[in-house]
Formats: C-alpha cells, sequence, structure tokens
C-alpha cells in the first residue's frame, strides 16, 4: 500500500521484486494486495527472484536502473544487528540508488507535513537538498528544514569568564551565518516550482554530525529525514560509525537517503 502511494506521488513505475520461490498461493497473495490500492492507473510489474535478498536486491536495481529502492526498517537496532547489519543496512551502503527506509508504514494515507534535510559542508549536499525539495513538492508537505550541523570543534573557545563566553557566543553567530549563506546559494539553483507552497527553514545545530540531527527530527517530529548517502563503507566504519551510522542504528522517522548514479 505505501509503495503504491509513493510511486503515485512520483509518477513512477513500480516494480515489486519478491525474494524466493514463487508459488501459487504467494502470488494470489500479491495480485490480492495490488487489487486493494487506490491508483488503478499505477504502472506495477512483479519479478520473482531466488537467493539471499540482499544480493538480488541489488543485483536487480544495479540491473533495471531502478531509481528508489523501497524498504521496510527497524526503528531501533540492537547491538548484535548493528554490528552483522540487518538487510536494510547492508543495501543502504552497496546499493546503486537512493533508499526509502519505512518504518511505520500504513494502509491508510499519513500526509507528509515536514521534511528534514542535512545541511552540512559537502560535495553532495547540493544533491540532497533539491532532492528534498522535490519530495517535499511531490508529497505536499508545508515545511522544509535545512540543518546545518557545525563540528563542536569548530568552536575551539574554552568558556571560563564572560569574555571567553562572549568569544564563543559571537563565533557561533559567524558560524551560523556562513552556514546560512551557503544554504542560500544552494536554494538560488533549484527549481521555483519545488518552492511553491513550501516553508523552509535553516537550523543551525552544534553537535555531533548524524547523531545530532537524528535527535532533532525526532524532537521536531518530522515525517521524512533526507540525508546523503553514505560514502565510506569499510570495516572501520562498523567499528568507527560516521554520520549515518548513528541514524541508521535508532531511526527517528523514515529516512532517504539518496545517493547520485555512477
Amino acid at each position: 500500500m505505501e509503495t503504491s502511494r509513493i510511486a503515485h506521488f512520483f509518477n513512477a513505475k513500480l516494480l515489486l521484486l519478491h525474494v524466493g520461490e514463487k508459488t501459487t498461493e504467494k502470488e494470489q497473495q500479491i495480485h490480492q494486495i495490488i487489487s486493494q490500492i487506490d491508483y488503478k492507473d499505477l504502472d506495477i510489474s512483479i519479478e520473482w527472484k531466488p537467493g539471499k535478498p540482499d544480493k538480488v536486491l541489488l543485483e536487480t536495481c544495479e540491473r533495471l536502473n531502478v531509481d528508489l529502492l523501497i524498504l521496510g526498517a527497524l526503528q531501533h537496532e540492537n547491538l548484535y544487528q548493528f554490528y552483522v547489519g540487518s538487510i536494510a543496512r547492508k543495501l543502504t551502503r552497496k546499493v546503486c540508488c537512493s533508499v526509502l527506509l519505512l518504518i511505520k508504514p500504513s494502509e491508510k494515507r499519513v500526509p507528509c507535513e515536514h521534511v528534514v534535510v542535512n545541511g552540512l559542508e559537502d560535495d553532495d549536499t547540493p544533491f540532497a537538498i533539491s532532492n528534498a525539495c522535490y519530495v517535499s513538492h511531490s508529497l505536499g508537505a508545508k515545511q522544509l528544514t535545512i540543518v546545518e550541523e557545525i563540528r563542536q570543534k569548530e568552536i575551539a573557545v574554552s568558556v571560563e569568564d564572560d569574555k571567553s563566553l562572549k568569544k564563543a557566543t559571537i563565533l557561533k553567530e559567524r558560524l551560523r551565518h556562513r552556514e546560512d549563506s551557503r544554504v542560500r546559494k544552494i536554494l538560488k539553483s533549484i527549481p521555483v516550482e519545488f518552492l511553491e507552497n513550501l516553508k523552509i527553514k535553516t537550523q543551525s545545530i552544534f553537535g555531533k554530525r548524524g547523531y545530532s540531527i537524528g535527535h532533532y527530527a525526532e524532537v521536531v517530529r518530522a515525517d521524512l529525514l533526507v540525508m546523503n548517502a553514505p560514502k565510506k563503507t569499510g570495516l572501520l566504519d562498523r567499528i568507527f560509525p560516521h554520520d549515518i551510522e548513528y541514524i541508521l542504528s535508532d531511526l527517528p522517522t523514515d529516512l532517504l537517503i539518496v545517493r547520485k548514479r555512477n
């Protein structure tokens, strides 16, 4: 149900991939579900592939040039799941396209009101913000918040008295101004139609990247969080988590990870 709505809003073709043996019973179940969706004109195809889910999904996305992979995901992972890795986590790192992780799919649509997107200084951030604007427009969201995560180490001031406090405050304001200016330049390049009827807010946050934006999205009860795709996928990134790992282990809301296709 949820995937059909998303495909409808994005005016996309929907591919349903079942990993496992094709049986008459399973086929009937899928067709019964399809018959209950509201969007009768939606272009839907079904594929049946045996094998391991992660490998089959990776191969299929590459072979069929898929633009968006939609998966159900655990909202909270335990320690074993974090280090061994769920299917969703493996696919997030390796798949060739963007990934949408749904933690609470529902039969009845819950309107998407508020989208949060990362605005950190990175080469892929303009692409993420542009996609967040497009998604917000397509889903009819009313507000988009661009969160500028600023590392605490950029404020290299030890607050010990009024003078050092004032210095730290001035430095924070300068950093906020710098980040706001950078984000405004990105917004100027986005098609105007994606910005219509959309309230855009910028929010500077000082703290650990990934953890801070995840906490912010949870506090403001965002309906969707949009993030850059992770760039590193080695073993060290599992032992020493980077930005997006904090979010994947404790999803605050539905998560869209945008990735440029090579």
